[in-house]
């Protein structure tokens, strides 16, 4: 057994970027334990500006500066660090300033379809797997990058992801932490850096990137305006896993060797830790990607639009009849297997909208009876994506069995859609596994534990004490899954 981690007493924040919400949390500690509150919770999502689809950065700064007071004011014992997660992908252009050129494009903008035609005149999807291990999407960053140059933004305009940004915005430099790098598709997977080839080829410049560094890397002192708060006095920033996803996994406590992880949110990403990228062609097909996991291993999941489909629904619907999900996802454990199952990498799921037209519409283009119309059919409509994601999922599974000869006997969801005790039964129906529910918020328990085990390094001296001691001091899963609905008892 590793030496037990001695308790700090200093607060911790995690502010975690996501898609359709924002959250700044606090971790404090009482006696041996810690109690963790969410601060700070607020809406989010891309605004169309007449150009196409951005995230609107001055609203997101603004909300988190909110957030972060009220955690001084919670926090008199002071404020070791704050760590930041997010969603990967996205961006944001500076200027020579340091100055944002303007809000960040959304990842669902239309122009990184076109912009992903045009690179593959210069280089292959296949090849391009090949170098990085990256599944070839028009979301990942290469392709925005590119789709940058019809925005007439200079190529030399230096760039940094959003969850870096906000680290940079409050007084950290400009740097790309290494597990969110590996999904732009511009990292190398033999050497851990940038690859200088893959510029090349594409006439980006090198010098615009970010400096990369590890997780758990310390960036400097908080050198914000809240700096003059006495709680921020001493605190540190650092990167955790600012991939969302990989501070995920890293939350989750692995209850055997042979485990798969789903995190089920807005995108469902399915995997298992491998100790290197699998980058072969059959693994490209598969829709599996490669990207960089705490620890050094590597992520190989695949992925689908998961809550993103249901809430989308649930949009339309609102107009007619405000379904709440919990009666929704009740109703829908009501009705019969359907025949049918939705293709859930159909392409015109990607962008926002009327997402009950366009399921409709697949089932027509492939010849099935579309569902009844309406609001009242709602149930209809989450039932048979329940089934199609539990489906898929299976599916993924023997897949990961095949390829990598690895058989999970335990799948362990976390995230907000591991609160759906029926799509739970449903794969684990489908797939012939156990299905157990990890941290409902596992990337800010990751994120906590990547702050926790760098400061007591850091105290320490030594690099004896790593990820899994950390994760041991803050909680048991069950307390914190607990502890969080509490919290957030959206579901």
């Amino acid at each position: 057994m590793s030496p037990a981690v001695s308790p700090r007493r200093d607060a911790l924040v995690a502010i975690d970027l996501g898609a359709e919400s924002c959250r700044v949390s606090l971790l404090r500690v009482s006696g041996e334990r810690p109690s963790i509150t969410m601060v700070c919770r607020f809406p989010n999502g891309p605004e169309w500006d007449g150009r196409g689809f951005r995230w609107n950065l001055r609203r997101i700064c603004a909300e988190l500066e909110t957030g972060l007071r009220a955690c001084a004011d919670l926090a008199p014992e002071g404020i070791a660090s704050i760590g930041v997660t997010g969603w990967a992908v996205d961006y944001v252009r500076l200027d020579a300033a340091g100055q944002p050129l303007g809000d960040p494009f959304c990842y669902r903008d239309a122009r990184n379809s076109v912009a992903m035609r045009e690179v593959s005149t210069r280089i292959a999807g296949d090849e391009l797997y090949a170098r990085t291990g990256v599944q070839v999407q028009p979301l990942n960053t290469l392709y925005q990058l590119w789709a940058d140059r019809a925005c007439g933004i200079p190529e030399s305009a230096p760039w940094i992801n959003l969850p870096e940004y906000i680290l940079c915005w409050l007084g950290a430099p400009r740097i790309a932490e290494y597990t969110n790098a590996t999904h732009t598709g511009l990292i190398n997977p033999e050497t851990r850096q940038w690859d200088d080839e893959l510029f090349h080829i594409l006439g980006f410049d090198l010098d615009s990137a970010p400096r990369l560094v590890p997780p758990g890397t310390i960036l400097g002192p908080l050198r914000s305006s809240l700096r003059h708060l006495p709680a921020f006095a001493t605190t540190q920033l650092i990167a955790p896993a600012c991939h969302d996803t990989a501070s995920a996994v890293a939350g989750i406590r692995q209850p055997t060797d042979d485990w798969a992880y789903l995190s089920s949110g807005t995108w469902s990403l399915l995997g298992v830790v491998l100790p290197q990228a699998l980058r072969t062609d059959e693994a490209r097909q598969g829709g599996f990607t490669n990207l960089g996991a705490v620890g050094g291993g590597v992520l190989f999941h695949a992925g689908a639009p998961g809550m993103w489909l249901l809430r989308q629904c649930m949009n339309a619907w609102d107009q007619e009849r405000d379904w709440n999900l919990p009666g929704l996802i009740a109703a829908a454990r009501q009705l019969p297997t359907p025949e049918r199952r939705l293709d859930l990498a159909d392409p015109e799921f990607l962008p926002p909208g009327d997402m009950p037209a366009r399921i409709d519409a697949q089932l027509q283009r492939r010849g099935l009876e579309p569902l009844p119309s309406g609001c009242d059919a709602a149930p209809q409509y989450a039932n048979l994506i329940f089934h199609s994601l539990a489906a898929h999922y299976a599916s993924l599974l023997q897949e990961i069995g095949r390829l990598t000869s690895r058989c999970p006997r335990t799948l362990c969801a976390v995230g907000g859609g591991s609160r759906n005790d029926y799509l739970n039964d449903l794969t684990s129906r489908h797939a012939g596994i156990s299905v157990l529910r990890g941290p409902i918020e596992s990337a800010m328990l990751g994120n906590f534990a990547v702050q926790q085990a760098r400061l007591q390094q850091q105290h320490d001296g030594v690099s004896s004490h790593g990820l899994s001691d950390a994760l041991e001091h803050l909680c048991d899963a069950q307390w914190l899954d607990s502890k969080l609905q509490e919290i957030d008892p959206v579901w």
